[in-house]
């Protein structure tokens, strides 16, 4: 079960830690009566995968959310024609909730929490109203040269 374990999560310690959880399910009263090593290998490969997926949903929820740093690079900024154009692009064409985000988090420098506080909407709708927006930007900068 430890070698299993290990071959699946490459952590010697994780791998002993969740064949310990295992067994403490079992003496918790979470397993059945009968138990072979078929189920054992099982619930040991079930909770690797799960911690897999896991970590790789808090991966994936960390790079959705890079914007939310509170630091910019100020020295990739781009130059007064690209700002203009991006400024013609925010005020005419994307809509006048997803210009109040990109205000608020480019401007005022506002976290995500405190843009979903202020305009009363979810954290992850500020996130899809500003990935949105930065899209249709970069495709039109993209589509300018």
């Amino acid at each position: 079960m430890y070698r299993l374990a290990v071959v699946l999560l490459h952590d010697y310690d994780l791998a002993r830690d969740i064949v310990h959880d295992v067994f403490v399910s079992l003496l918790d009263g979470r397993g059945t009566d009968l138990v072979s090593g078929g189920y054992l290998m099982r619930a040991v490969r079930n909770r690797c995968l799960n911690h897999i997926r896991d970590c790789e949903s808090h991966q994936l929820i960390e790079h959705r959310y890079f914007y939310d740093k509170e630091k910019y690079d100020t020295e990739a900024w781009p130059d007064e024609e690209t700002l203009a154009l991006i400024n013609n692009l925010i005020s005419g064409e994307i809509s006048p909730q997803s210009r109040r985000i990109m205000e608020l988090r480019f401007s005022e420098g506002m976290s995500f929490s405190l843009i979903a506080t202020e305009m009363g909407i979810s954290e992850t709708a500020v996130y899809r109203h500003l990935s949105q927006a930065l899209k249709f930007i970069r495709k039109k900068l993209s589509e300018n040269g």
